[in-house]
């Protein structure tokens, strides 16, 4: 996402971070967008931040778009080419391409997952909690299925548990009916994140 596109502003270190830093908060931006729309909740907010557009992107994340490009092209960018280059002359080009096909379809797999996986998380939350959002009725109708399923259940005690939500997306947050922003991690306040936040809520 940001390598590929990249490529066209390598001239020198000035363009390629103004492109890492456009192409960085586009990207971003669109991801925020889209989590919001499709699953109602959001990954990240930046309202706090100075310069920021709807707490989607600011100033200061989308610099740090700018500064990571430069590092990727200049380089991680060569260095994985050396060892994919290294690589392609001990496999054949069909098994490569089958490898590659494989990570691709795994790794679309794995975000419809974390995206199903969230949307659990949320609509726990929401019910046990009794956060009247926009979409209650269709929440606690998708909770109440999921009680009758003690398969689906277990798995999610042991893989998508709150501790590993909360853990994961430490800054996700929702919004109810009268426009109270509820952070999730609040409402487990003994469950900790993994990192130290640097700009408190």
């Amino acid at each position: 996402m940001i390598i590929v596109p990249s490529q066209y502003f390598n001239q020198n270190h000035f363009t390629l971070f103004l492109g890492g830093y456009l192409i960085g908060s586009i990207t971003e931006y669109l991801t925020s967008f889209l989590v919001e729309l499709v699953l109602h909740t959001k990954w990240w907010d930046y309202s706090n931040n100075i310069l920021n557009l709807n707490g989607r992107v600011c100033l200061l994340y989308s610099v740090f778009w700018g500064i990571l490009t430069i590092f990727l092209v200049k380089k991680l960018n060569p260095f994985l080419n050396n060892i994919l280059n290294k690589i392609k002359i001990k496999i054949s080009h069909k098994l490569a391409k089958a490898f590659l096909s494989f990570l691709v379809i795994f790794l679309m797999f794995d975000c419809v997952l974390t995206c199903y996986a969230q949307d659990l998380f949320v609509t726990r939350m929401v019910i046990r909690n009794h956060i009247k959002t926009e979409d209650f009725a269709r929440r606690e109708e998708v909770y109440l299925k999921l009680q009758e399923k003690d398969s689906l259940l277990a798995f999610i005690d042991t893989y998508w548990n709150d501790e590993k939500m909360i853990k994961t997306f430490p800054n996700m947050k929702i919004e109810d009916v009268d426009g109270n922003v509820i952070y999730l991690d609040s409402l487990l306040p003994k469950i900790q994140p993994y990192y130290r936040k640097i700009f408190e809520k």
